[in-house]
């Protein structure tokens, strides 16, 4: 299983990114094999849509859950339409803890989906 986790850095432990659309980078976790790599997010720097663009990005590779603080509406959409799960990081853990808190069954599926701005 593929497990996504947006961060804010490339290092070894990355810090979890605050936002999943604006993420600078996607930590790509295989928890089969132990590996993980780090994704750029092309998304980051656009001027609308980046959720949405992002979550495409995480469809794309494969994953099939995703940690992470917070997540909007739209982007919400395509990943579960995917069949994705998300699950909420904890705010005082690196991305490498957020994933042995997740295996050890102490994350909870995040519920406080945040609409977007919906202006013109």
């Amino acid at each position: 299983m593929i497990i996504a986790i947006p961060v804010s850095g490339k290092g070894q432990n990355p810090a979890v990114a605050t936002s999943f659309g604006r993420a600078a980078h996607f930590l790509m976790y295989d928890d089969e094999t132990g590996q993980y790599k780090i994704l750029e997010n092309a998304a980051m720097g656009s001027t609308g849509g980046a959720g949405i663009q992002a979550a495409q990005a995480i469809v794309d590779s494969g994953a099939e859950m995703l940690l992470t603080p917070q997540c909007g509406n739209n982007a919400a959409k395509v990943l579960a339409a995917a069949g994705l799960r998300i699950y909420k990081t904890d705010p005082g853990l690196s991305a490498m803890e957020n994933l042995k808190a997740f295996r050890d069954n102490e994350l909870e599926e995040l519920r406080d989906i945040h609409e977007g701005y919906h202006g013109h």
